[in-house]
C-alpha cells in the first residue's frame, strides 16, 4: 500500500514581524494614506491658528519694539528696541500692579479650588439637594462674565442690595468697589465665585470614579465623614486637582472682564492687574508700543504655566 505525502509549501519571504513583503507594502501604503488624510484634515485648522494666533503675536512683538501711537499707527514706526519694556518697568505703579496680579491669582486659585472641592463633595450624592446645587453650579458657570460681573457690580454698589441690607441692620455702607483696600478683594472674590462651578464639575467627575463600596467600608470601620473625605476622596481627586490648579492659575492670571466691568482697575490702580494694564496703555492712553510690551510680558507668564500644565498632563498619562 502506497501512502501519499502532502506537498511541502514553498517558503515565502517574510519580514521580522512575520508579514510577507506584499503585506508589508500594502500596510505601508495604508499608513501613508492615513498620514496624508491626517495632514489634510489638520491643514485648515493649522492655517486658521496661524492666521488668528501666531501672526497677531508676531505683529504684537514687532509693535513692542517700536514707538507706536494713535498718530503713527498707520504710518512708519520708529524702532526703539527695548525702550518700551524699560519704560514699563520704570513706571511708578508697575510694582503695585505686579503685587495686585499675584494677590488676585492667589485669592482666585485658593478659593476656587477649595470651594470647588467642597461643592464637588456636596453634589456627589444624587439627593434632591445635591441635584439642585449641581444645577445651580451649571447655571452660574454658564453665565457670561460680563453679565455675571454686572450683576455683582449692582449688588455691591454703594446703593446696592448688600449695602442696603447692612444699613437696614444698623451698620454702615461699605465701599466694596470704591475702597482702595477692598476693590481688589471684591473683584477677586467674584471671580472665584465664577470659577468654583467649573472646578466643582471637573472634581465631581473625578470623585465619581471612587468605588461606593470603599466609602461604605470606611463608614463601617467607624470613619467619620471628614475622615472619609480626607483619606478617600481627596487622594482620588489629587490628579485632577493638580491639573485643575494650573488651569485656574492661568484663568486668574489672564482675567480681564470682571475687572473691566466692576472697577475698571480702580480706584486709581488698586485693582489693576497686568492684563488690564496692557489694555489701559494700549486703548486708553493710546501708547500701543508700551501696551504690546506689557501684553507680551503677561503672555510669557501664561506660556510658562501652559508648559507646566503640558508636562503634568504627559506625566499623568504616562502613569495611567
Amino acid at each position: 500500500m502506497s501512502s501519499s505525502v502532502p506537498p511541502v509549501p514553498t517558503p515565502t519571504s517574510t519580514t521580522a514581524a512575520g508579514l510577507s513583503a506584499p503585506a508589508r507594502a500594502r500596510r505601508g501604503r495604508r499608513h501613508g494614506r492615513t498620514v496624508d488624510r491626517r495632514i489634510a484634515l489638520a491643514t485648515p485648522a493649522g492655517a486658521l491658528l496661524l492666521a488668528l494666533a501666531v501672526w497677531p503675536l508676531v505683529q504684537l512683538g514687532g509693535m513692542s519694539l517700536h514707538a507706536v501711537s494713535a498718530a503713527t499707527l498707520n504710518s512708519n514706526w520708529d524702532l526703539v528696541g527695548l525702550d518700551n519694556y524699560a519704560a514699563m518697568l520704570r513706571e511708578r505703579d508697575f510694582g503695585q500692579v505686579l503685587a495686585n496680579t499675584l494677590a488676585f491669582v492667589i485669592i482666585v486659585t485658593a478659593i476656587g479650588m477649595v470651594g470647588g472641592f467642597m461643592v464637588a463633595v456636596a453634589v456627589l450624592s444624587s439627593t434632591r439637594g445635591g441635584s439642585f446645587l449641581l444645577g445651580l453650579m451649571v447655571f452660574v458657570w454658564a453665565l457670561p462674565p460680563v453679565v455675571n460681573g454686572s450683576i455683582w457690580k449692582f449688588l455691591l454698589a454703594d446703593q446696592g442690595l448688600v449695602n442696603q441690607i447692612l444699613r437696614t441692620l444698623g451698620g454702615h455702607g461699605v465701599g466694596f468697589l470704591y475702597d482702595s483696600d477692598l476693590a481688589l478683594w471684591s473683584v477677586a472674590l467674584v471671580n472665584a465665585w465664577a470659577v468654583v462651578p467649573f472646578n466643582a464639575l471637573v472634581l465631581r467627575a473625578a470623585l465619581l470614579g471612587v468605588d461606593p463600596q470603599v466609602l461604605e467600608a470606611a463608614e463601617l470601620d467607624g470613619a467619620r465623614p471628614w475622615k472619609r473625605v480626607w483619606h478617600v476622596l481627596m487622594p482620588a481627586g489629587r490628579t485632577a486637582a493638580t491639573v485643575l490648579t494650573i488651569l485656574t492659575i492661568v484663568y486668574a492670571f489672564r482675567s480681564f472682564d470682571f475687572i473691566y466691568v466692576m472697577t475698571s482697575g480702580g480706584p486709581g490702580t488698586a485693582s489693576t492687574t497686568l492684563p488690564f494694564l496692557a489694555y489701559s496703555e494700549a486703548f486708553l492712553t493710546l501708547d500701543y508700543g508700551r501696551g504690546a510690551a506689557t501684553a507680551l510680558i503677561a503672555l510669557a507668564v501664561v506660556v510658562v504655566l501652559a508648559l507646566i500644565y503640558s508636562r503634568d498632563v504627559r506625566r499623568t498619562e504616562g502613569e495611567a
